[in-house]
């Protein structure tokens, strides 16, 4: 019987207490690389701490593109800038052998930056609609591109080490679901090579720096943002029978939503329906004649998926009809086409990769986890025809000392896209340059 993620970590209690105990960061990898890594950390700290202060929201990623795609030429690819409006691709062949694709995403959060550091952002810049915003990366963006340079010097320093081809993309907007989707629609797999393999990670605010999780099959969710106008008869707050109430209509939707998870989709299937917002009326004695329901609805499976969104169309029309509302009043339910689609882990792939990095890290720091119900555009790679192996893997990124007293007090860590979260940059950032070589050379790697 699986676990979910927190009972895992309770259940391996003992692993983690040695783990936290025994752990050498500079032991990420044995040998040249590892020494490389430990070398090469002062240059990289300065660029993670460049692209922390200097954050870019989704599709306005300007200068951080520009950077990107300047490490990339400095390594030896040839580049290709403007990649679904701010993406920039990467492309080094290195003779025959699979294609592999690395990715990292460079967009940060419309968030103000609380967490004290000496390099914190203050930054405040338009979004892509011309609205004034604060920025912060507060989901690690900046440390998945510090590890993709940090991991594409050690392969192009060990060329005679690896055959086949590298395509390698800073892709923008994955904060907003779009950035992936806009990538393929202006050619990534037809202007560039086309993957036999893609590969990505993600920093986690959910366990210690140096160690390393995966989750083979699903791994993240559908994600669907669905907007439920309710129409209603207005009038006087006094005499609420000459009126069609929304406020109590969709309140009755809201109910009538409960019961599309705990009795219509089977218990074995996984599946999210929550009303995030309700928004109606203006003032105490007047009945609105409009409402509106912002609901955010996560799945794994397409079929769950669609039994979901249909579902909330139906209840919404019936709870209207059982209002005796009029068909031109009938509620309005529109959703995202551009949606964020479930994030799927190629069991064989995954697999491979963490008996890869199970053999540099060893078993106490390479655990299979529990999917969640977060989304990832990153799941655009692997949903082509024909598919393609896809596997995005997390790296802890929780200072393990914060993360053993947080433990023994049963208290909570500021989590990914607070203003207070802040990874324990050394240590992530080596092990997840670590876990990304490996995996490389394990695919590219000569007989």
């Amino acid at each position: 019987m699986r676990k979910t993620f927190f009972a895992k970590f309770a259940i391996i209690a003992g692993v983690m207490a040695a783990f936290l105990s025994a752990m050498a960061y500079g032991e990420t990898l044995k040998g040249e690389i590892a020494a490389e890594i430990e070398a090469d950390y002062p240059w990289l700290e300065q660029l993670y701490r460049d692209f922390h202060a200097n954050p870019e929201l989704s599709f306005m990623e300007v200068e951080t593109a520009a950077r990107m795609a300047k490490e990339f030429r400095n390594l030896g690819f040839t580049v290709t800038e403007k990649i679904g409006k701010t993406g920039v691709v990467g492309v080094m062949k290195n003779g025959p052998g699979p294609t592999l694709m690395l990715r990292a995403d460079m967009d940060a959060l419309p968030v103000v930056e609380q967490t004290g550091l000496s390099f914190a952002s203050t930054k405040i810049g338009r979004n892509r609609f011309g609205e004034e915003q604060p920025i912060m990366h507060a989901c690690g963006h900046d440390i998945h591109m510090t590890v993709l340079i940090g991991t594409l010097r050690r392969l192009v320093a060990h060329k005679d080490q690896w055959s086949g081809t590298l395509v390698v993309i800073a892709q923008p907007a994955e904060e907003i679901g779009l950035g992936a989707a806009a990538m393929l629609e202006d050619g990534l797999f037809t202007k560039f090579p086309r993957p036999d393999y893609n590969l990505a990670l993600h920093d986690s605010a959910g366990f210690p720096a140096g160690m390393v999780a995966y989750t083979p099959g699903w791994a993240l969710a559908n994600v669907d943002s669905v907007d439920v106008i309710v129409k209603g008869v207005g009038g006087h707050g006094a005499y609420p029978h000459t009126t069609k109430d929304p406020i109590v209509i969709a309140s009755q939707i809201v109910m009538a939503l409960q019961t599309l998870v705990s009795r219509e989709i089977n218990p074995l299937d996984s599946a999210v329906v929550t009303v995030g917002a309700f928004n109606a009326g203006h003032k105490h004695n007047i009945i609105s004649d409009q409402a509106h329901l912002q609901i955010t609805v996560r799945s794994y499976s397409d079929e769950v998926r669609e039994a979901l969104l249909s579902g909330i169309q139906r209840i919404a029309k019936a709870q209207a009809m059982s209002a005796g509302l009029p068909q031109e009043l009938y509620p309005e339910v529109t959703w995202e086409e551009d949606y964020t689609p479930s994030t799927y882990n190629d069991p064989e792939f995954t697999k491979r990769v963490a008996g890869a990095l199970t053999k540099i890290f060893g078993p106490a720091r390479v655990i299979e986890v529990d999917p969640v119900m977060g989304g990832e555009d990153f799941a655009h790679y692997g949903r082509t025809d024909p598919k393609i192996p896809s596997l995005i893997f997390w790296i802890g990124a929780v200072n393990k000392d914060a993360y053993r007293e947080a433990q023994e007090k049963g208290e909570s860590l500021p989590s990914l896209h607070s203003p207070f979260w802040a990874p324990d940059a050394e240590p992530t950032i080596k092990t997840g340059i670590a876990a990304m070589s490996a995996a490389s050379f394990d695919i590219l790697g000569k007989e």
